[in-house]
């Protein structure tokens, strides 16, 4: 029913809320990391991609992972969860990957990606964040 709404006041839609309260915040990290990701990603392809080619395919699919967990977590609902949750721990994967091989072989990476040296560039943000990313999507879990 439209304008209907639950007791703790949120809207009846059938989906769960995953931007409330805290949530809010992580969608707009995940929003600014989105941005971020795919401005360096498409300026680093365009402008020097032969350079430092597996960098700079790396910040692209950090870009399209950050992108769907934004989507995900507006979206909604219990099968949006599960995605955005199984997408934070790829993220994860990817950074703790990414940085110990930045790390072990960092001739491996002439340009830095998003997740180099475990997101040190911004300020350790892609590693906490799918972090906090699962604490949040465990704990908004439907009944």
């Amino acid at each position: 029913m439209a304008g209907t709404t639950t007791g703790d006041g949120t809207p009846a839609t059938g989906r769960s809320r995953l931007v409330s309260g805290p949530g809010l915040l992580l969608v707009w990290l995940y929003g600014v990391m989105s941005v971020g990701a795919v401005s360096r990603s498409v300026y680093q392809i365009l402008t020097d991609f032969g350079s430092a080619p597996l960098a700079h395919v790396l910040s692209a699919v950090a870009a399209v992972v950050y992108a769907f967990i934004t989507y995900t977590l507006v979206r909604g609902g219990e099968t949006a969860r599960r995605a955005a949750l199984v997408c934070c721990a790829a993220e994860l994967a990817g950074v703790l990957i990414v940085g110990t091989w930045t790390l072990l072989d960092p001739s491996a990476f002439p340009d830095s990606t998003v997740w180099s040296d475990y997101g040190m560039g911004y300020v350790f943000i892609p590693v906490l964040l799918p972090v906090t990313g699962m604490i949040w999507l465990r704990r908004a879990r439907t009944a």
